[in-house]
């Protein structure tokens, strides 16, 4: 990378202010645009414990809910797109455990913008007595919080329940349907699910034990259990639900550096694409929970959510998500620009994590006006 511009040094500079007052360890960010990196730099240290680590730009993160967007909600996106599916398909038509009084009516529409009325998130691990086997008859047992298209829930069960739907439909699990649909034909050499053993070093770690989810799986009234994590979590998956599922789940489990999530996300740019069609990308900055508590489109969060992270400098109908292990990726459809943002804010840091959704806003705003900077040059 050439020497950092004065803009660019600005981002950098924010960033470690943030790692020395303890928000995460490392920061590795990359900002395109039309295709091309412009600015990208990797700060502090991926691993702090047991031993340090330096991070690089081809540091690897478990990019946790990410994971919706970037993989499940793209083979949703490509099976629309054929025609396979629906958005207003009925869930039932093709889980039978979802054909009950309250869920019959769950359409992917639901589930895809979290308006299904599931709950965010429950310790299934517990639920289903360690049967994975079990998982979706608890989801479906699971009284809904709301009746299904009056309010957002963010809900990890909602697109668990995706990733089972595809497995039903293919008879194919899902680390192999993304290798096949998504890694192999963007060629991704350091993004996958499950990394190999021998990859550790060259991955970010997190929490250590399950530390965070036990304490909240306790505060919902939930029974102990007794196959809690208690070690640093570092090159498996963080999210106790997608590591019980075997890895992965439609919620979480991917892992990928900060160059090929770009790549994974500037499939949702029309001009840049290589997966899917350009008629398809209207569902993407397209706001279908209008007048509901956040605006959403398939997969992703608008801009022109009140509270959102993408802050006041992208616009409305920008789209993105956030990782709970400190990742997030943005798109801005209008310029073609890519804000991807990856730490491991639970790394090394005793309860309660910090909350960097102001740290995303104020990256977003340092990067869009370095970008205006200079490309006007």
């Amino acid at each position: 990378m050439a020497a950092a511009t004065k803009p660019q040094q600005q981002i950098s500079a924010f960033l470690s202010e943030r790692i020395s007052a303890g928000d995460f360890p490392s920061a590795v960010y990359l900002i395109s645009q039309k295709g091309r990196e412009i600015f990208s730099d990797a700060l502090g240290r991926s691993v702090v414990q047991p031993y340090q680590i330096e991070s690089s730009l081809d540091t690897i993160y478990d990019l946790a809910s990410l994971t919706k967007p970037l993989v499940t909600t793209m083979f949703f996106a490509k099976r629309f797109e054929s025609g396979e599916l629906r958005l207003e398909d009925r869930v039932s038509q093709y889980l039978r455990e979802f054909d009950t009084a309250d869920k019959a009516s769950i359409t992917l529409r639901h589930l895809l913008t979290h308006t299904s009325g599931l709950p965010a998130w429950k310790p299934l691990y517990i639920l289903a007595d360690d049967e994975r086997a079990r998982v979706l008859e608890v989801i479906a047992a699971t009284p809904l919080d709301f009746e299904p298209g009056t309010r957002v829930i963010y809900s990890d069960l909602g697109f668990i329940v995706l990733g089972i739907l595809l497995v039903r439909i293919t008879g194919k699990t899902l680390d192999v349907l993304a290798q096949e649909e998504i890694f192999s034909p963007l060629n991704l050499q350091r993004t996958f699910f499950n990394p190999k053993r021998a990859l550790q070093t060259g991955i970010a770690a997190c929490e250590t034990g399950n530390a965070y989810e036990r304490t909240t799986s306790l505060e919902s009234g939930s029974k102990d259990y007794g196959n809690w994590r208690t070690s640093l979590i570092w090159g498996e998956v963080h999210d106790g639900n997608a590591y019980f599922l075997g890895g992965f789940a439609g919620h979480a489990g991917l892992f990928s550096t900060a160059n090929e999530t770009t790549r994974l996300a500037s499939q949702f740019i029309a001009e840049e694409s290589e997966l899917l069609n350009a008629e398809t990308y209207r569902m993407f900055r397209t706001n279908m929970t209008e007048g509901l508590n956040e605006a959403r489109s398939v997969g992703w969060q608008l801009a022109a959510t009140s509270d959102s992270t993408a802050g006041s400098a992208l616009p409305l109908d920008s789209f993105g998500h956030n990782g709970f292990t400190g990742t997030s990726c943005w798109i801005d459809p209008h310029a073609e620009r890519v804000f991807v943002l990856l730490t491991n804010r639970t790394h090394s840091r005793p309860l309660p994590f910090q909350n960097i959704n102001s740290v995303r806003r104020q990256f977003h705003s340092l990067a869009t006006a370095a970008l205006d900077i200079t490309i006007t040059r």
